[in-house]
C-alpha cells in the first residue's frame, strides 16, 4: 500500500511569480501618496487595511486595489484626488493581464510528481483571474484537480484531500507559505513541504512545525520528485 498518494501544490510564487508584482504597485502605491504619508508608514497602514478586510475580500488583486484605495482616502482624510483613484485602479488592471512566469523547475516537478501520484492545485485567490493564470501557465492537463478556495486550514485540506484522494494521512501539500501551505496540512495529518519564495507577504509568516517528521524544507522544486519518491 502506498505511503504517499495525493500531492496538493499551491500556484502563488510555488509555481509562478506573483508577489513581486505585488511589491512594485505598493512602490507605485507609495510615489502616488508620497505627499501625505512615508512609505514604512504607509506600508503599515495599508497592511492594518488588508488584514481589516481579508474576510470580506478575500485574497488576490482585487482586494488588494480596494485596500489601496481605502487606505488613500484615510491617510489623506478623505482628500484623495481623483486622478489617484483612477492610478490605483489601472495598476490593478494591469496586475490582473500580466503574463505568466513560472518559477524553475515547476513545470518540470508537477510534471514528474504526476506520473507516479494523483495532483492538485489548491490556490486562494480570485476564482477568474486564478483560472486565468492557470490556462496562461501551460500546466493545467497536469492536474486531475484544482481547488480554488477563500483561505487554507487544516479542515480545508481534510475536505479537499478525501475528495480528491485518500485523506489528508496520505496526502502532501507543497508550497511557499509556511501559514497556508505548511502547517495545516500537518495540523490535517499529512506532510507538508516548504518551498520558499524571496518574496513573502506579511500576513503569510509563520513558524516552522517542530517535532514532526512530516516537515520538509526544499530549496526550489527540483528535488520534490526525488522526495515523494523516498516517501513512496
Amino acid at each position: 500500500m502506498r505511503i504517499l498518494t495525493t500531492v496538493g501544490f499551491d500556484a502563488d510564487d510555488t509555481l509562478w511569480h506573483n508577489e513581486r508584482f505585488f511589491k512594485l504597485t505598493q512602490a507605485r502605491f507609495a510615489e502616488l501618496l508620497a505627499e501625505h504619508a512615508a512609505p514604512d508608514h504607509l506600508a503599515e497602514r495599508l497592511l492594518a487595511t488588508e488584514r481589516r478586510n481579508i474576510g470580506q475580500y478575500g485574497f488576490g488583486i482585487k482586494g488588494f486595489v480596494l485596500s489601496m484605495i481605502e487606505t488613500a482616502i484615510e491617510v489623506t482624510e478623505a482628500r484623495v484626488p481623483a486622478e489617484v483613484i483612477a492610478q490605483l485602479l489601472e495598476a490593478g488592471r494591469e496586475m490582473l493581464a500580466h503574463p505568466i512566469d513560472l518559477l524553475p523547475h515547476a513545470a518540470e516537478a508537477v510534471a514528474a510528481v504526476s506520473e507516479s501520484h494523483r495532483v492538485v492545485l489548491i490556490t486562494k485567490g480570485d476564482l477568474l483571474h486564478q483560472e486565468r493564470k492557470l490556462a496562461q501557465s501551460g500546466l493545467g492537463d497536469l492536474f486531475d484537480a484544482v481547488e480554488i478556495v477563500s483561505d487554507k486550514t487544516a479542515a480545508r485540506y481534510d475536505a479537499i484531500f478525501a475528495r480528491h484522494g485518500d485523506g489528508a494521512g496520505p496526502g502532501m501539500m507543497v508550497g511557499n507559505s509556511m501559514k497556508s501551505d505548511v502547517v495545516p496540512m500537518i495540523e490535517a495529518g499529512g506532510w507538508g513541504v516548504h518551498v520558499p519564495h524571496d518574496l513573502a507577504w506579511d500576513l503569510e509568516h509563520a513558524e516552522a512545525p517542530g517535532g514532526t517528521e512530516r516537515f520538509h524544507a526544499l530549496p526550489d522544486l527540483a528535488s520534490l520528485a526525488a522526495l515523494v519518491a523516498e516517501i513512496g
